[in-house]
């Protein structure tokens, strides 16, 4: 897909995903024609979160309307750690560790970018060859320590343990900025709103660079998409079980995906949707009003699509092949019995509650005798609208 260069701001204005941006005008004027901008991933796992997807999404749309992306997977600025939004110091990493970590990443982006299109570039790859005295004296010596500390990311750290290491990241990330953009023509960083004091040190760094030089200033421009929270202002994509990771497999991951949208509040629907589908916002805003069963079910089926592809949803008795199993030692008891040992019952009198109450079914079909004994061994349980296990039982010990 290459659409009109220029459309590109306006999609992005539009559907919300531009939270801050250092030079606005400048913006719209240079996205009028093919720009080169990049997106930095730090490999402090080896799966991507729902954070990362949301940038992603960002980077597709440029890439979509003829914008030259580059993708940065930061294995240098890894071994130092991001200090935003950290109470704490981030455990340091081994080499090795972030060395498969970024290799794990960098095999699964080809899941929600074009990467054939796409530059992507490793930041040790530059930083390796820095003199330390030398990096210190071109880079670190432009960054004002009382300045530095007026940003949270360092202020709420500073009776905390914040190291001069972790300081440092700062002018790291503010460096990758200024090579990408002597060695790619790069003039647009992109990045969540949590990057935000990182992506402006990059664009002054560049500015005190050029007037040192005598040069006029390069053209170096931040744009921050917001995070993504719920309407009760916690993360979206934190889950009972932690992160919810976009990139990782496993039989579950799908299921766990819609599951997790299908439950956000009825508030954060159209944000969803403008975020995640191509439909019009005008059409959002009336489907949200005049239906948001139907509207939570597409938003959640849209991101779990572009999140797992085409084959992540599928129909039948239950929405997935993949959803949750467990094994029961419970062959030849009741029903009631069965549910009170799985994970999605917490006591026989739940379960007596939810089957008289009618809110079980057994591969699709509605269960309300407390008597019950399933006559196969394997089944799907359906509780609720909205909870599915499938249940294997094995013979007691």
């Amino acid at each position: 897909m290459n659409l009109n260069p220029s459309n590109a701001f306006n999609i992005l204005h539009e559907r919300g995903f531009i939270k801050d941006c250092t030079h606005t005008a400048e913006l719209k004027k240079a996205l009028e024609k093919p720009i080169t901008f990049y997106l930095g991933v730090d490999p402090t796992a080896d799966n991507l979160h729902i954070g990362h997807f949301f940038a992603l999404q960002v980077f597709k749309i440029l890439q979509d309307h003829g914008h030259h992306g580059i993708l940065l997977i930061g294995n240098a600025t890894a071994m130092i750690g991001d200090p935003s939004g950290k109470t704490d110091m981030r455990q340091m990493m081994t080499q090795e560790t972030v060395d498969r970590n970024a290799h794990e990443i960098a095999s699964i982006l080809d899941r929600f970018i074009d990467t054939k299109s796409a530059k992507i570039v490793y930041n040790a790859d530059w930083m390796k060859t820095e003199n330390f005295v030398s990096f210190v004296r071109e880079v670190v010596m432009n960054f004002p320590v009382a300045e530095m500390l007026t940003h949270d990311c360092y202020k709420n750290r500073l009776g905390n343990g914040l190291t001069l290491g972790e300081m440092c990241y700062m002018t790291m990330q503010a460096n990758d900025f200024v090579h990408l953009n002597e060695k790619h023509n790069c003039t647009l960083q992109i990045g969540g709103s949590d990057q935000w004091a990182n992506i402006c040190a990059g664009v002054e760094l560049g500015r005190k660079k050029a007037l040192a030089n005598g040069k006029p200033r390069p053209t170096l421009i931040g744009m921050c998409n917001p995070l993504l929270v719920k309407a009760d202002g916690t993360k979206m994509g934190k889950t009972e079980k932690g992160v919810l990771w976009v990139s990782r497999g496993g039989t579950n991951a799908a299921y766990e995906c819609y599951q997790h949208f299908i439950n956000v509040f009825d508030q954060d629907v159209e944000r969803l949707l403008r975020f995640f589908t191509d439909i019009p916002t005008a059409d959002i805003a009336k489907m949200c009003k005049d239906d948001i069963i139907t509207a939570k079910r597409l938003m959640a089926e849209s991101v779990t699509k572009k999140i797992h592809g085409e084959g992540g949803l599928t129909r039948g008795n239950a929405p997935w092949e993949n959803i949750p199993t467990e094994k029961i030692k419970a062959q030849g008891q009741s029903l009631v019995d069965i549910l009170a040992l799985t994970s999605i019952i917490q006591s026989k009198r739940e379960a007596r509650e939810m089957i008289t109450g009618g809110a079980i079914l057994i591969d699709n079909e509605k269960i309300t005798d407390l008597n019950y004994m399933p006559t196969k061994s394997v089944f799907t349980v359906k509780k609720g609208k909205k909870t599915f296990l499938k249940i294997v039982l094995e013979k007691g010990e």
